[in-house]
């Protein structure tokens, strides 16, 4: 080895010692013919001195020709004797802050040119543009946060591997080149050269693999999967990601649910010492969307939505009217005096909070806002006139309205109202700071529907994919197709979905009865899952799963705005890789080797 130590772990334990130590040299500085360096690796940064005074002279020669010009971010190897600094230039910042290293030899081992942006972390540094840092991210992954991202994303992953081999799970590695099918989203193509015109696709998720890995008798796998999506560009969302991916045979929905709980608590002890409390949450779909106005609810904080359009509609308000003609709705936020950080001096929420709030509606396109306060005598509001005793009396035990209370009230179509009730409560939990101080919270989104409509063609769709199992299959011959509930759960984390899975149709005709409702013809179904509906032919057990997405996982543990963030080298917000310039155009002889020219002028002369 190049060093005894590494650059963070030395300390007083340490003093009299001779070591050696190898790294980058983040700093470096001359005061008054002493040399100070600062030399850092991945566990931290030491400071190195040559001192000519502490030097004898066969050594001194040597140290000035071997330490004479050195720059940033050179990688050199010292070795010295661990002794205490000077009193008064200690650092409490750094783990070894408290000593240094008196340089006796030193070697360059590599150099360096500049550096195109800062480092080392400094007092007010400013991070340099994503896309500079991508550019280089060979450079950005030497960063202290970066480098702790990757380690942290690292250790949590492998703490839930260590659960799993412990419950008998077999980590089995699934085709990384497949074959294309509807699973969904847009897939990327991988073209053939022995057999032209043919191609393969990068798999969307391990799912029909895993499934025919139950059917083969592997009871319990799991994966950490590569898999690879066409999608358009967001910030939790790459074309290329990482998930963990497992499925169990001879098991219920609420032993798979068991078992996730299980091993998140058990990375919780590993990774915090800290008890994660179980069974998570159960919201359904259903309550999801009329309370918190998204399906991946953010439960830490209350302003949940209350529906009052029951209340409201024997009120000649002429707005709602209106919009309950139409078939609208009515909802409300209780937005409680003791969330407020501006308050008037009755302690209610402050008019000039109320005032922004509005302008923030209407920017968004909600039309404003309408609204009441609760005072000692009832419910108050330059509207209050349109609402009857009883109507009033009605929306404040709903929503429990208490003294200085605010109530938000939004309308308008079903759809609409709740999604922008779930921004305003996003709003209000940042703008008030509700968030601060709070824990982390796992809840199951349950009870979702089998089949959704699709807006373009009016047909059914799938809800999650077309291998979940049904709650009630018998419903599939009625007419109520589009009210059938499947055995399907999302795990959401903090307002996010890390993760979505189902029990699998393990009935080879009711997985043929699924794609038939879905309008698949015998043709489509065979040319997309022959293999897979032959291998349900051969004796299936009941089995089920789950993916869940790592890299948001991490990002949202480690509070990262996205999840390039903990990702070694992802691509920028338009898929490029500026690191190496992917994807580029290739050379034509690849494109004749691959016969995709002569395809394509086939196509053209057809």
């Amino acid at each position: 080895m190049l060093r005894t130590h590494h650059c963070g772990e030395l300390t007083k334990v340490d003093l009299g010692k001779r070591v050696t130590l190898a790294g980058w040299v983040r700093f470096f500085r001359d005061h008054g013919g002493v040399h100070f360096y600062d030399i850092a690796d991945s566990h931290g940064s030491t400071q190195a001195v040559f001192d000519p005074e502490a030097t004898n002279s066969e050594e001194l020669a040597r140290l000035e020709t071997a330490l004479n010009n050195i720059g940033r971010e050179y990688v050199i190897t010292v070795t010295g004797v661990v002794r205490d600094r000077v009193e008064g230039t200690d650092d409490a910042r750094n783990a070894t802050g408290q000593i240094e290293v008196l340089i006796q030899s030193a070697k360059v081992l590599s150099r360096s040119k500049p550096i195109p942006f800062e480092i080392a972390e400094q007092k007010n540094s400013m991070l340099p543009g994503e896309d500079l840092r991508l550019k280089y991210r060979y450079l950005d992954l030497r960063r202290k946060e970066m480098n702790a991202n990757l380690q942290f994303r690292s250790k949590l992953i492998a703490c839930a591997r260590r659960f799993l081999e412990s419950e008998g799970f077999t980590d089995v590695e699934t085709p990384m080149l497949t074959r294309s099918s509807h699973e969904g989203a847009r897939e990327f193509l991988v073209p053939s050269r022995t057999m032209p015109g043919q191609f393969y696709a990068l798999p969307q998720s391990p799912q029909l693999y895993k499934q025919m890995l139950m059917v083969g008798g592997v009871e319990r796998y799991f994966q950490i999967a590569r898999c690879f999506r066409d999608e358009d560009s967001r910030a939790d969302r790459q074309p290329e990601f990482t998930q963990l991916d497992m499925e169990m045979s001879f098991v219920e929905m609420d032993d798979i649910l068991d078992t996730i709980e299980r091993m998140y608590a058990s990375v919780w002890k590993q990774m915090f010492n800290e008890t994660l409390p179980t069974p998570f949450p159960r919201i359904s779909l259903k309550d999801a969307l009329s309370r918190y106005g998204t399906d991946a609810p953010d439960v830490r904080f209350g302003l949940q939505m209350e529906e009052v359009t029951d209340l409201v509609k024997n009120a000649p308000y002429e707005i709602f009217q209106k919009i309950l003609a139409k078939g609208g709705m009515v909802t409300c936020i209780n937005l409680k005096a003791t969330m407020a950080k501006e308050q008037d001096v009755d302690g209610s929420v402050g008019r000039k909070q109320v005032d922004r709030l509005i302008e923030w509606a209407k920017s968004q396109g909600m039309g404003g806002l309408t609204w009441m306060r609760m005072t000692p005598e009832g419910l108050s509001s330059n509207i209050v006139k349109y609402f009857p005793d009883e109507v009033r009396s009605a929306l404040a035990q709903r929503t429990g309205a208490e003294n200085g209370d605010l109530l938000l009230f939004l309308a308008g179509p079903r759809e609409n109202t709740l999604k922008a009730g779930g921004q305003l409560r996003l709003k209000l939990a940042r703008d008030l700071g509700l968030l601060e101080g709070k824990g982390h919270q796992f809840i199951w989104l349950v009870d979702c529907p089998l089949f959704q409509r699709d807006p373009a063609t009016g047909g059914l769709t799938s809800f999650h994919h077309p291998f979940v199992r049904p709650v009630d299959d018998k419903i599939l011959d009625g007419k109520e197709r589009e009210s059938t509930m499947g055995y399907s759960y999302d795990l959401v984390l903090d307002g996010s979905e890390i993760g979505s899975g189902s029990l699998r149709n393990h009935d080879v005709d009711l997985q043929r009865k699924v794609f038939d409702i879905l309008g698949w013809s015998e043709e489509v179904q065979q040319r997309e899952f022959d293999f897979f509906i032959e291998a349900l032919e051969f004796g299936a057990p009941p089995h089920g799963g789950i993916g869940m997405g790592m890299d948001r996982l991490c990002s949202i543990l480690l509070g990262c705005e996205s999840i390039r963030d903990v990702i070694a080298f992802p691509k920028n917000k338009k898929f490029q890789s500026l690191l190496d310039g992917a994807p580029k155009k290739v050379e034509e002889s690849k494109l004749t080797e691959l016969q995709l020219l002569c395809l394509a002028e086939d196509e053209e002369e057809d």
